[in-house]
């Protein structure tokens, strides 16, 4: 375990103090708002700094305890029992301060922009594309998140060529964004007389939600383009040129939505561009500050095979942590929960060991 930063800490508890007094003061709405929002940012590991402190103290009073000759033996044996419990407690919360003091992702609080695409494996592959979908459809239920989705192509017997969506919550990004890679899946499909199993795959990206604060567009970098929206025929055709493409020019990156009204398509698309683009810088960044990106969960590297979902076994496997549950069935009705507590959880862990390394 690394040694923790003394005077990191000290310096926490003493801004949380700080902080607390300022506000207490009565300053004006904008300074008390930036004021909570700062104090809201530092509450979580300063309380953990509180609770290691305290059982440090309790540590030093029992030790004194045990050492004293003059202590009876029945208030020996009571602290010997209590400092064994203790010292767990302490070392279980070292790790959650050094967890909290790990550096934050900014885009962690974000929502989130997931794209599904079909790959490999035909009409297959765009059933799995579908269902992985509803799988993230229901998880994001399950935590009380918003999906919305800004552009879906379907495929030819059902699921989805490609399906864009926003994904709108506290945390969301980082929860979903460990999900981004090449998920194949084995299994026999529906239309296999034989009953061969078949492997199929597709890819998910998951990007943070950009804001226009994060990623300023100029109007000279774009070319908008309106079209007319295809249809399956009958009165679901718009006959409308309600469609948009929308060109970012200096990257090439195409983005279109094809809905009914015109400005929302707009939206949506400007709404997905935003997106791309930050993650595009996002990427950059992290390949500048780390040689090894490719090695890292979440580097977002859309070629790497990270799961497979085996049908006939019931089991899932993630391939970069060697994790297999045998509990297919629930989680592709959207119990990730496990999946995703073991990717954060390794990812931490890796985390922790390279701040260990350094120091």
């Amino acid at each position: 375990m690394a040694i923790l930063p003394a005077e990191t800490m000290n310096e926490i508890l003493r801004r949380t103090d700080q902080i607390h007094a300022e506000m207490a003061s009565g300053p004006d709405h904008e300074t008390y708002a930036r004021l909570a929002a700062e104090y809201a940012s530092l509450e979580d590991v300063a309380g953990a700094i509180r609770r290691y402190h305290a059982a440090e103290a309790e540590i030093a009073g029992l030790r004194e305890i045990l050492a004293d000759p003059s202590s009876d033996r029945e208030m020996r044996d009571m602290a010997a029992s209590e400092l064994s419990e203790l010292e767990a407690r302490h070392e279980a919360l070292s790790r959650e301060v050094l967890v909290l003091l790990l550096p934050k992702d900014a885009a962690d609080a974000k929502g989130a922009i997931l794209e599904i695409r079909a790959g490999t494996g035909g009409s297959e592959a765009g059933l799995f594309a579908g269902d992985l979908f509803r799988m993230y459809q229901r998880y994001a239920e399950g935590r009380g998140w918003r999906v919305e989705v800004l552009e879906a192509s379907e495929g030819e017997v059902g699921g989805y060529r490609e399906v864009v969506a926003s994904v709108k919550g506290a945390g969301v990004f980082s929860r979903l964004k460990f999900e981004s890679g090449v998920h194949r899946v084995q299994r026999v499909p529906a239309t296999e007389a034989q009953g061969r199993i078949h492997t199929s795959a597709a890819t998910v990206a998951v990007l943070p939600e950009a804001e226009e604060i994060d990623i300023a567009i100029r109007p000279e970098d774009i070319r908008i383009d309106t079209m007319r929206s295809s249809g399956a025929g009958g009165q679901h055709v718009n006959t409308t040129d309600s469609a948009v493409r929308i060109t970012h020019l200096p990257t090439g990156i195409v983005v279109t939505s094809s809905e009914k009204s015109q400005h929302q398509n707009r939206a949506r698309a400007m709404q997905v561009l935003r997106a791309r683009l930050f993650d595009m810088e996002r990427a950059q960044a992290d390949a500048e500050r780390s040689a090894d990106r490719r090695a890292q969960i979440g580097s977002g590297d859309r070629s790497e095979r990270i799961r497979t979902y085996n049908f006939p076994q019931g089991r899932v496997t993630d391939h970069r942590i060697n994790l297999t549950l045998y509990k297919l069935d629930r989680v592709i009705e959207g119990d990730m929960d496990e999946l995703v507590e073991a990717l954060v959880a390794d990812d931490q862990a890796t985390r922790l060991a390279s701040m260990g390394a350094a120091a």
